[in-house]
């Protein structure tokens, strides 16, 4: 089995006499006039960490690829208690910005796809190309996406930030339910983009990149001291391409980021910042299908309207206090606004119609949305003995108010369009189709958490944890005029027991609840109203660690889903729903960071699972049709990748990553099957001077064809969202 086989690599790995640090292959190129972290000794505990001593040096390889799977790194994505992944009774990756830089990893998506375990990313630009896959559930009502630990709520099934890696200094991913830490919508997991701070060392880093089909990439990332108590961070990142597909293929975006971090006292400190996202993506909606397959004379076409139209602008400004008024005292509170503004104008369905030859384009929409959200979160830790114990509580709230306003063209009376496949004309949008205001939400959230941790021996810890959250929703019709209200009750806990056997190791076994809304909790429409939030429970049982004096590290899980409430059509009345179906996995994951000789390193990470429908039923053409027993829709069974590092000379280094998705389905029948894929892509670094480097890269080298999305009617694919083809880029990155 795969635990059984997980579980006995370790033993077959060399030992610590073969797996003796490596000799330093590429100059570290090191900061003047700094020593130590540079920051101020009284700097708070969180500065202090991987990005802080990462400072010292600009992104150089021997760096990166010694991070592995960061067991030993704090974080407060699966806790608020400040733990490492080893301490943590949970599945949770830690992947490092210099790793994500080094892959050539420019976007959040394919950063988690290709490097954290058995999640994957798919989507269209209607959802911002932002869904996530994990532990047999899809989209971002199942996993969340957050930014510094702040949740954007979803607006119409819609998240569009965070999206670019220059500012990221790491992402968090953590698999199975975490409404414990954030509330409802996050069964699968979630995933959380940490930001590069202020630094009171200075550092200067500047990248440029050029690729086929017209990349262009440039970025520069700044920070230092001003004066003896204040930092600023300013990271300023763009890129461009004139895309692969045609025409109205190109893509443009660019994202600012800034931050003052004011260290008031010994104790106290003040982070402000504003993160500004600007995206104009490739105004592509999926290629047709012909006969169940992809004609290569069709595969770079565009079937959009020549005047289409993508825009997203995100607006997030946050103020951090972080106060340490002793050892066992930490207090934190984040006030926040975050703004969204979105716009849509596309033709959006593309079918072959085998009877004319041509291609039936539908769904001219034109959409906008208007988001946004003012909050508040706060959490005090404390550590103590409790009856004789150690013991760490964490408890906290957070309020938010959100606002959203959704302007379409739903009531447009489209004529369907057809096209050849090739060679014909775009056309374009019709005048009389565009979009008017038509509906505005007002979403008010209260929610109370705590947690803790008690050693009820010295190896033996019991942690528990509790959400209570209360949303309620006020939505208008601002064509009829008529408005709903609708108010929730969502409670979340976990409890688990963690065994430390040695410093090294530790044995897990936990207990979680989560809840999901129906749809987009803060654009919930009047028939979905009176449904309740769904809800789950997962086991999970782990073990985690390194041997062979670090020169391994390893994680293993194995775990159950269960999830209630989903909305079923009733047998026997297939035009009436209720709260009955039921979805389930079952699954096991497995990561392995290895240095098995000198200048090598392997990292690798494989899930496999069985997801299914338990009990759920769909009102096909007045019929109840059940699906119980079929694949969820977009979700993969298998999930896998593979990095491999080679320091083959001085000052040079290359790579070879591998991903692997399984096939997926397209329709709850599981007729609109998507083939699984692997894609290869290459890496090779020269360390140019101290302070330079020259980059190479290659992705998707054989070129294969595959689909990231895809859409389906009656049970046949329509269309796939086809993937990027073999491309390669150049960038020389510098520092100063």
């Amino acid at each position: 089995s795969l635990l059984s086989v997980a579980a006995a690599l370790p033993l077959a790995m060399p030992g610590p006499a073969q797996a003796q640090e490596a000799p330093t292959r590429l100059d570290e190129i090191a900061v003047q006039g700094g020593a130590g972290t540079g920051l101020p000794p009284n700097a708070p505990a969180d500065a202090v960490g991987a990005e802080a001593a990462a400072a010292l040096r600009t992104p150089s390889l021997s760096q990166a690829s010694s991070v592995g799977l960061n067991l030993r790194t704090p974080s407060r994505s699966a806790s608020r208690l400040g733990l490492t992944p080893l301490q943590t009774p949970a599945s949770l990756d830690i992947i490092s910005g210099e790793t994500i830089r080094l892959r050539g990893q420019t976007s959040v998506l394919e950063a988690v796809s290709q490097d954290g375990t058995g999640i994957t990313a798919f989507g269209s630009p209607g959802s911002g190309v932002g869904f996530f896959t994990a532990r047999g559930f899809a989209g971002q009502n199942s996993i969340q996406t957050l930014f510094d630990g702040t949740r954007l709520y979803v607006g119409a099934n819609t998240v569009t930030f965070p999206f670019d890696t220059w500012n990221v200094e790491r992402i968090e991913v953590l698999r199975g339910p975490a409404s414990v830490l954030y509330g409802d919508g996050a069964i699968g997991g979630i995933v959380n983009i940490v930001s590069k701070k202020p630094l009171f060392t200075p550092l200067n880093v500047a990248r440029f990149g050029l690729g086929e089909d017209g990349i262009a990439r440039a970025a520069v990332d700044s920070t230092g001291p001003i004066g003896e108590s204040l930092a600023y961070r300013l990271n300023v990142s763009g890129n461009r391409a004139d895309g692969w597909i045609t025409p109205e293929g190109d893509f443009r975006n660019l994202a600012v980021s800034g931050a003052l971090t004011l260290q008031a006292t010994p104790d106290l400190a003040f982070t402000l910042s504003h993160d500004l996202g600007y995206q104009e993506p490739t105004r592509y909606w999926g290629t047709p299908l012909v006969n169940g397959r992809i004609p290569d004379s069709i595969r770079f076409n565009n079937y959009n309207v020549r005047d289409s139209k993508i825009a997203w602008t995100d607006n997030w400004t946050q103020l951090r206090t972080e106060w340490t008024p002793s050892a066992d005292v930490s207090v934190r509170n984040t006030a926040y606004r975050l703004q969204s503004r979105r716009h849509w104008r596309d033709v959006e369905q593309y079918r072959f119609n085998p009877a004319t030859g041509l291609v039936d384009r539908s769904d001219y929409l034109e959409i906008y949305h208007s988001q946004e959200q003012i909050g508040n979160r706060f959490d005090a830790t404390f550590r103590h003995s409790l009856f004789g114990f150690a013991n760490t509580v964490s408890a906290g709230f957070d309020v938010n108010h959100v606002s959203f306003r959704h302007t379409n063209n739903f009531t447009f009376s489209e004529t369907p369009t057809s096209v050849p496949l090739n060679g014909y004309d775009p056309g374009f949008f019709p005048p009389e189709g565009r979009a008017s205001p038509a509906y505005a939400t007002r979403t008010n959230q209260a929610s109370v958490f705590a947690e803790d941790r008690l050693f009820l021996t010295d190896r033996l810890s019991f942690l528990t944890g509790v959400r209570f959250d209360a949303p309620n929703l006020t939505r208008q019709d601002l064509r009829s005029g008529a408005t709903f209200e609708r108010s929730f009750r969502a409670l979340g806990y976990r409890f688990a027991l963690l065994y430390e056997p040695t410093p090294d190791t530790s044995l897990y076994v936990q207990y979680a609840t989560a809840t999901d809304p129906v749809n987009s909790l803060i654009t919930l429409s009047q028939s979905l109203a009176g449904f309740e939030l769904s809800t789950g429970r997962q086991v999970e049982v782990g073990a985690k660690g390194f041997a062979f004096g670090g020169a391994v590290e390893w994680t293993l899980a194995g775990y159950r889903i269960v999830k209630d409430n989903l909305i079923s059509a009733v047998p026997g009345q297939p035009t009436v729903s209720t709260q009955v179906g039921q979805q389930s996995s079952l699954g096991a994951e497995a990561a392995l960071s290895w240095l098995p000789a000198p200048g090598w390193r392997i990292d690798a990470n494989l899930a496999l699972l069985h997801a299914q429908y338990d009990d759920f039923t769909q009102n096909v053409g007045g019929v109840a049709v059940s699906y119980a027993g079929n694949q969820p829709i977009n979700v993969p069974e298998q999930v896998a990748n593979l990095w491999v590092n080679w320091a083959f000379a001085r000052d040079w280094e290359g790579r070879v990553g591998l991903q692997h998705v399984g096939e997926v389905f397209s329709d709850f029948g599981n007729t609109a099957r998507r083939p699984g894929y692997t894609l290869v892509n290459l890496g090779l670094d020269h360390q140019v001077t101290a302070s330079s480097r020259l980059s190479l890269r290659v992705f998707n080298l054989f070129d294969k064809v595959y689909a990231v999305d895809g859409s389906a009617v009656n049970g046949l694919g329509t269309a796939w969202l086809l993937g990027r083809p073999r491309s390669l880029e150049v960038a020389y990155t510098i520092a100063w």
